[in-house]
C-alpha cells in the first residue's frame, strides 16, 4: 500500500490525471489523428489507469473495507452508464449497446479479475481465502440481475425482438435498483463482516493497517483526483476508439469487438487495484470488486437506461443471444463451484482465465 503524498502536488499520481483530463478536453474540440498524438494520449491512459488505483487504494484504507471497494466500483460503472448515454445520444451507438457493454463488464469481472486475482493469490500463498457467505451473496445477485435483465427478455413473447416492453423494462429497472439496494445494505451494514479480508483461521479482519490512516483532507484529495482519472480514463478511450475501431477492421475482426476493448480499458483501475490485493493475501478485496463491480454495471446501468429511454427513441435490445447465454451460465455455475469452499487454488483461478478467453474468442470469431 503506497503512503498518502503530502505536499507534493507535481508527484506523477496527481499530474497524469490532470494532464489526462486536460487532454481529452483539447482532444474532443480538435479531434487529433496523428499517429504521435494518439501514441501520446494512450501513454497518459494507461498513466491515469495506474493513478486512479492509488487514489483508490487511499480511500479504500481511510474508510475500510467494504466501502473502499465500492468506491470504485460505483465510480466506473456510472461513468460507464455515462458514456453508453453519450454514445445513445450522438446516434452512435447500437441497439446492442448496453446489452454487449453490461454483458462483457459481467464476463470480465467475473471469469477475468476474479480468476486472475486467484491465480494470482495461490501463485504467491499456497490457497487463496476468503469469505464463501458475503461472495455467495454477491454471486447471487449478480445471477439473478443478469437473468432479469440479460436473460429473460430473449424469452418473452410481448415483443418478438430480444427487448422488453415498456413497462416490462420499467419492472426490470425497479427489481434493479432493489436487488442493488440490498446488495449495498448487506455489504455496507446487515452483513458487513462477510464481505472484509479473513485470516488463516477464518476471521474478518476489520483493519488492513492500522499504522497508517489518511486524513480527511489527503482522502478528499484523491476523490477528486480519482474522479478526474476515471473520467479520463473513459474519455480518453472514446477518443481512441476509431483507432481501435481501424485496428479491428484491419485485423478482420468483428465491429462489435470494439466493445470488449474499451470494457477491458475502463475495468482496467479495478483489475489492477484487485490484482495488488491478491498479492498481500486479501482475496476478499478482490472478489468483492469483481462481484461488486459485475453488480453495480448491471444494477446501475439497466434502470439509468429504463428513464433514458423516454427521450431516446429507437430500438433497445437487452436480450443476450444463444452463445452468450451459454457463456454468462458457465460462468455462474464456475462460479458457485469456485466460492462454496471458500477457497481456491490455482486451477480454479485457471479455469475462470479460461473461460474468459473462450468469451473474448467467440467474440471474435462469433
Amino acid at each position: 500500500m503506497s503512503k498518502v503524498i503530502k505536499h507534493k502536488w507535481l508527484h506523477w499520481t496527481r499530474v497524469l490525471p490532470i494532464l489526462a483530463f486536460a487532454a481529452l478536453i483539447v482532444s474532443w474540440i480538435y479531434h487529433p489523428t496523428a499517429a504521435l498524438v494518439l501514441a501520446v494520449l494512450t501513454i497518459l491512459l494507461i498513466g491515469s489507469i495506474i493513478a486512479s488505483v492509488h487514489h483508490a487504494e487511499v480511500i479504500a484504507q481511510k474508510v475500510g473495507e467494504p466501502f473502499g471497494s465500492l468506491v470504485l466500483a460505483v465510480a466506473v460503472t456510472v461513468i460507464e452508464v455515462g458514456l453508453i448515454l453519450t454514445l445513445m445520444a450522438s446516434g452512435k451507438g447500437s441497439a446492442t449497446l448496453a446489452r454487449d457493454t453490461v454483458f462483457a463488464a459481467v464476463m470480465i469481472t467475473i471469469n477475468g479479475i476474479m480468476g486472475l486475482s486467484l491465480t494470482v493469490s495461490a501463485a504467491r500463498h499456497s490457497t487463496s481465502r476468503f469469505s464463501a457467505l458475503g461472495s455467495g451473496g454477491a454471486l447471487a445477485t449478480v445471477t439473478a440481475l443478469a437473468g432479469i435483465c440479460l436473460v429473460l427478455p430473449r424469452f418473452t413473447v410481448s415483443d418478438p425482438s430480444p427487448s422488453y416492453t415498456p413497462s416490462q423494462l420499467a419492472f426490470a429497472g425497479v427489481a434493479s435498483l432493489v436487488l442493488y439496494g440490498l446488495f449495498i445494505a448487506a455489504q455496507t451494514g446487515w452483513h458487513r463482516s462477510s464481505f472484509l479480508p479473513i485470516d488463516e483461521d477464518g476471521m474478518p479482519i476489520d483493519t488492513d493497517d492500522d499504522s497508517w490512516t489518511p486524513t480527511t483532507a489527503a482522502t478528499l484529495r484523491s476523490l477528486g483526483f480519482l474522479l478526474i482519472a476515471l473520467v479520463a480514463v473513459v474519455g480518453l478511450a472514446k477518443i481512441l476508439s476509431p483507432t481501435i475501431e481501424a485496428g479491428v477492421a484491419a485485423a478482420g475482426l468483428p465491429p462489435g469487438f470494439v466493445g470488449v476493448i474499451i470494457a477491458l480499458v475502463v475495468l482496467a483501475p479495478e483489475s489492477l487495484a484487485a490484482v495488488r490485493a491478491a498479492r498481500q493475501n486479501r482475496v476478499q478485496v478482490s472478489l468483492n470488486l469483481a462481484l461488486g463491480s459485475a453488480v453495480a454495471s448491471i444494477g446501475l446501468t439497466i434502470p439509468t437506461l429504463a428513464v433514458a429511454m423516454i427521450w431516446f427513441p429507437g430500438e433497445f435490445y437487452l436480450g443476450l443471444g444463444s452463445t452468450q447465454i451459454v457463456l454468462l451460465v458457465m460462468s455462474v455455475l464456475l462460479a458457485m463451484l469456485t466460492i462454496a469452499p471458500g477457497r481456491a487454488t490455482r486451477l480454479q483461478g485457471g479455469v475462470h482465465l479460461v473461460i474468459l478467453a473462450a468469451y473474448i474468442f467467440l467474440a471474435a470469431n462469433p
